[in-house]
């Protein structure tokens, strides 16, 4: 959860330092309006990189803590079936 307000914050910032850049440098009102679009289709790239690479982080994650979850309920399923053996011999 922190690092998505992290990334969420930087991206918030970096929207509003741009965006504030642009309007108050002296330009031509139409320089300025290509100048904001440009800004904000960056801006979406950067933030659609952050948040795939984000996903992608978890799903890892993920895919770890599952394999190791799998291999520790095998543990646990051969460690009772030694035991029912050990009992009923």
């Amino acid at each position: 959860m922190k690092t998505n307000n992290v990334l969420l914050g930087v991206v918030g910032g970096l929207a509003a330092g741009a965006v504030l850049g642009v309007l108050f440098a002296p330009d031509k009102g139409s320089n300025t309006r290509k100048k904001i679009a440009k800004k904000s289709s960056d801006l979406k790239e950067n933030a659609k990189e952050s948040f795939d690479k984000l996903v992608n982080s978890i799903e890892n994650q993920y895919e770890k803590l599952a394999t190791k979850a799998d291999k520790e309920i095998e543990k646990g399923k051969s460690t009772v079936e030694l035991i029912n053996k050990e009992l009923k011999a």
